[in-house]
């Protein structure tokens, strides 16, 4: 991976504070780390930030074959790029902003600039006077034109909007003040950019797993008696919950979390995620599913997680659902078996089905990117309407040290529930070194129950 040598600081930043959730919650899984001052928090964000500069750019550039990469953004439109580029006390582009990044080669490090009124914090020093050169753009050109590069990198892409950042009059007006022979070597980064994006470092991953034990904690918390009366809450009641739990965590979710039951009533849950079902009274042997995830330290968790709540006089969940849950872990591993570095999103959505099916699992596979953005850069697997592959977003490749949201769902016939089928939908955050996935944190193999066992 890269070096990383704020990963001792960051580890001592985020452990050193690490407490237990108030006493409401029951067991030890319902303890949390806890979260950073704002202060702290800026500087853990800085410092991976600097890390990432220095190490990441260099090596993607290198391997798209981009000399000069410019990021450019006005503000409160910002690139999807520019936002994870900008240090953690700045929350916009400012006026407009163009980040210039050039590669002299021969391994001599990556100069950064910044084509903007100030210096970007620590991490990009201006190189603008508009005073002696009023025209923004134009000095922009005078950069590029005394570097002469070959190939000159924007964030356009026809297929992944996270790397199509540079709008029209932006990208029109770089173009025209190129003039028409460095015009004509202007290409799209999309490579670039992705890879910038999905790129997990080594001081991000040790920080990573603190993340997702406190998303973690938060919504194992929720799936219990502190958050659900049976007869009486109802799966909304549940979502806003979560929403009130994570702002008194002091943390952000990046997508209002939902909370749905299946029953063995015949209300069978078809395929069709586009729409969610009406609030509902959750009542006694009811399977819960809540899809749930947070915000940290620029990092997101996506994560969705079952528990079973308990009839009168039952101590465990029938063994059919518990059955079905091992379905899905093993459906997991399928999944995550044909993971390979160079091997595209699609290729690996036919290969899991194909095998899936062969040990009759009724799969649906939709597992995405994640890591700056919680749908995030990088090869599609699948979505929930599309098991025939992704075009665009599923023929890009995998590359090593990225991340994943396992994503992805099993039907299984209950037994017990007069052989109804339930969706066993699971996701949980993997990441990937280049030869093995590892869940970032451990993945559910365990129906929690509710009320929790005393």
């Amino acid at each position: 991976m890269y070096r990383s040598l704020s990963v001792g600081l960051l580890l001592a930043a985020v452990l050193s504070v690490a407490i237990p959730t108030p006493a409401a919650a029951q067991s030890d899984a319902l303890r949390s780390p806890g979260v950073l001052p704002m202060k702290e928090q800026a500087r853990v964000i800085d410092d991976s930030l600097e890390d990432r500069l220095d190490t990441v750019v260099p090596m993607l550039m290198r391997r798209a074959g981009i000399d000069v990469w410019i990021v450019a953004s006005r503000e409160y439109n910002e690139d999807p790029v520019i936002r994870t580029m900008l240090p953690a006390t700045w929350l916009a582009a400012r006026r407009r902003t163009v980040l210039v990044f050039h590669d002299p080669g021969a391994d001599a490090p990556v100069e950064r600039l910044a084509v903007a009124r100030y210096d970007i914090g620590r991490l990009f020093k201006g190189a603008w006077d508009p005073e002696a050169q009023p025209d923004q753009w134009a000095r922009v050109a005078e950069l590029v034109r005394e570097w002469n590069p070959s190939r000159i990198g924007v964030n356009r892409s026809a297929d992944f909007g996270l790397a199509d950042g540079i709008t029209a009059h932006e990208y029109d007006a770089l173009v025209s003040a190129l003039g028409p022979e460095l015009g004509a070597r202007v290409t799209g980064a999309e490579d670039l950019a992705i890879g910038w994006l999905e790129t997990r470092t080594d001081a991000e991953m040790a920080v990573y797993p603190t993340i997702m034990r406190m998303a973690r904690a938060i919504l194992e918390e929720g799936l219990s008696e502190v958050a659900i009366t049976p007869g009486v809450t109802t799966t909304t009641d549940v979502e806003w919950w979560y929403r009130d739990r994570i702002r008194e965590r002091g943390l952000v979710t990046w997508f209002h979390p939902s909370v749905d039951t299946q029953r063995p009533t015949g209300d069978v849950r078809d395929n069709d995620f586009s729409a969610r079902e009406e609030a509902g009274v959750i009542m006694p042997g009811d399977l819960l599913h809540v899809d749930f995830g947070i915000t940290y330290l620029r990092l997101n968790t996506d994560t969705q997680m079952h528990a079973y709540v308990l009839k009168p006089g039952e101590t465990e969940a029938p063994e059919g659902i518990v059955a079905a849950l091992r379905t899905g872990n093993r459906l997991q591993d399928i999944l995550t078996g044909h993971f390979q570095t160079g091997r595209s999103g699609n290729d690996i959505l036919k290969r899991t089905l194909d095998q899936a099916a062969a040990e009759g699992i009724a799969a649906t596979i939709y597992t995405h990117p994640i890591g700056f953005q919680g749908h995030g850069a990088g090869p599609t697997i699948g979505l929930w309407d599309q098991q025939g592959g992704v075009p665009g977003k599923g023929d890009y490749p995998m590359y090593p040290n990225t991340a994943y949201s396992i994503e992805l769902n099993a039907a299984v016939a209950i037994p017990e529930w007069n052989g109804q089928t339930v969706r066993i939908m699971l996701e949980e955050d993997a990441f990937f070194d280049g030869s093995e996935v590892w869940y970032i944190d451990p993945r559910q193999t365990r129906m929690l129950l509710i009320p929790r066992a005393r």
